[in-house]
């Protein structure tokens, strides 16, 4: 059978050597001592520093929120799409079907709007969508997304005022790149 004891004694002789060190005064002169007020100046300092960078007001130039409007028949597409791009810093506004994007465009004005071709039985609301932006606000950007597009259907969307078309499905980041690109065209350049 094997003892505890010599293991006990060890701890504590060790735990009592810790005290004892403990309990002494560090004497000025000492490199421990010399070296633990160097770091604790250097944190010290560090952590002041990080103090007043947070109590300064910070005045960054915010960028503009752009203001969004997603015109899809599908509710998953309209809500995945809000979410994402919500979540990226735009005002956004959802619309499922003609009417309901009329009604948001006479109320409010968009910087850039993304529509599916399709969202009735037809492309033609869709075509009837990107006149009334067309017709109301020539400044907003038109991104189409269609997963019915022929060359002849294309082309009459482009006739039509869309500034991008987009085939269906499409990673939200793609889009968000297509986005950028026409919202920052859009914005009068810095000299």
């Amino acid at each position: 059978m094997v003892s505890n004891t010599g293991l006990v004694s060890d701890s504590r002789s060790m735990d009592l050597r810790r005290q004892n060190v403990a309990a002494r005064p560090h004497n000025k002169g000492s490199v421990l001592y010399r070296a633990s007020v160097t770091a604790l100046k250097k944190v010290s300092g560090r952590l002041s520093k990080m103090l007043q960078r947070l109590e300064e007001p910070s005045t960054p130039t915010p960028e503009p929120i752009v203001h969004l409007l997603i015109v899809d028949d599908e509710e998953a597409i309209r809500f995945s799409m809000s979410e994402y791009f919500t979540h990226h810093g735009f005002d956004v506004d959802t619309a499922q079907e003609f009417e309901e994007a009329e009604e948001l465009l006479g109320k409010n004005t968009y910087e850039v709007v993304i529509q599916d071709l399709r969202i009735g039985p037809s492309h033609r609301e869709g075509l009837e969508i990107i006149k009334l932006i067309r017709e109301s606000n020539p400044q907003t950007r038109i991104v189409v997304l269609t997963a019915y597009g022929s060359s002849e259907v294309e082309d009459e969307v482009r006739r039509s005022g869309a500034d991008a078309i987009l085939r269906k499905p499409k990673p939200l980041s793609q889009v968000a790149q297509v986005i950028q690109g026409l919202v920052e065209s859009r914005r009068p350049q810095q000299a």
